[in-house]
């Protein structure tokens, strides 16, 4: 998502469909909120220090913008609508 490789729709569409999971990745991030998801790769990346848990970047930006997921009404997606 970071490089514009695809989008949040499409991932997550690919991630259902083509490997059978009831929800996206994205989907399941605005579900649970960025901040608890991010927390929590922080947690993991402190205690093991392995680069590819590393927060990704575009979390980090989403979550200091107040995107916190469908609670808050916006996360990687607009939830005021819904």
């Amino acid at each position: 998502l970071e490089a514009n490789y695809s989008t949040v729709d499409d991932v997550d569409h690919a991630m259902k469909l083509g490997c059978g999971y009831p929800t996206g990745p994205f989907e399941l991030l605005d579900t649970v909120g960025l901040d608890v998801a991010l927390d929590t790769q922080r947690a993991l990346y402190r205690e093991l220090r392995e680069p590819g848990l590393a927060p990704a970047p575009l979390l980090e930006h989403l979550v200091t913008a107040g995107y916190l997921g469908r609670e808050s009404g916006r996360g990687f997606r607009d939830h005021t609508q819904r």
